[in-house]
This record gives C-alpha cells, structure tokens and sequence, in this order.
C-alpha cells in the first residue's frame, strides 16, 4: 500500500544534501497472486472515500458491495474479499494520515 501513495523527496531538497531523484527511485512491492483480486478492486474504486471536517475516514462501502455482487462470488470469496478490502483500506488511512 505504501508505494501507491509513494511521494518521491522534493529535488531542491535532495540538491541541498547532494542527491539526486534518481538516487530515490520509486519503491517496488511484490504482490502475491491471491491479493491481486482484492488489490484491483481497491484500484478501481480508490476515489471512493467518505470524509469529513478532519478528512477522510473510510471507503464508502455501498459502492464495494454492488460490485462484489455483480462479481457473484460465492459466499466464502466474497467474504474474504470484504476482509482484504477492510486490511487494504486500514494501511491505506494510515498512509494518508501520515505528514
């Protein structure tokens, strides 16, 4: 989750310590082939967060759900998809929280 909300250094920064930005090349992550589902999911609707006054606070989860049934999963998979999604979107707030 880190390297989707990945900033690289500000390059005026890294001059005035003697890099440079390719010194500082976007992370890579691995992901393994049972995350990509949940993970793409995620991808597709990353703009769907609810917020308020002190920023965002959650997905907005009705869109997840219509998806999720369209997707007429069977009841196990559509379970773990919800519980991945809920891990995706904890590291995802932490990320955003950080400044």
């Amino acid at each position: 989750m880190k390297a989707l909300y990945w900033e690289p250094p500000k390059p005026d920064e890294l001059r005035a310590l003697g890099f440079s930005p390719e010194d500082f090349p976007p992370p890579e992550c691995e992901v393994w082939p049972e995350n990509w589902p949940p993970l793409a999911l995620y991808a597709r609707f990353a703009t769907q967060w609810r917020a308020g006054s002190s920023g965002v606070y959650g997905l907005d989860y009705s869109v997840f759900f219509h998806e999720l049934d369209r997707m007429a999963l069977e009841r196990d998979a559509y379970d773990e998809m919800m519980a991945s999604l809920h891990v995706i979107e904890q590291a995802a707030l932490q990320e955003l929280r950080k400044e």
